[in-house]
């Protein structure tokens, strides 16, 4: 195994903004429009970002508690492993979700399809690419 520091820190780089105020399945998540609000101290790192078309953004399930091994997936019922599913509910709780950008102003981006719910913390952003 190698050898690091198993104490592993993330800071949010910003927060989402849209309607979606309760965990659970958010139907029509391709329509749904978000903002991604980037702290002051990243913005610089958006620099161009306008020029892509799709991002990936990572974020954490803030208010996921707990997870089970072995669980049932939502959208078929099939019981699978925690990551053959795309459970909030997971050891280290991230998210990741491909989103296409719509507009960038100042440190926020418009985007549509993000699942993730008001006020969640985002860890990174990247170009998606295919």
């Amino acid at each position: 195994m190698p050898e690091f520091d198993e104490n592993i820190m993330m800071h949010p780089i910003g927060y989402i903004q849209n309607e979606i105020s309760e965990p659970g399945p958010i139907r029509d998540k391709e329509d749904l429009e978000s903002l991604i609000v980037v702290n002051d101290e990243y913005a610089e790192g958006l620099y161009r970002i306008g020029e892509l078309e799709r991002l990936q953004v990572m974020f954490f399930f803030s208010l996921s508690r707990g997870f089970d091994m072995v669980q049932r997936r939502r959208y078929d019922g099939e019981t699978v492993g925690v990551f053959a599913s795309r459970s909030p509910n997971r050891p280290n709780g991230i998210g990741v979700t491909v989103v296409e950008l719509l507009g960038v102003e100042g440190n926020t981006l418009r985007v549509k399809g993000l699942d993730a719910i008001n006020n969640t913390p985002v860890l990174d952003i990247k170009p998606y690419l295919e």
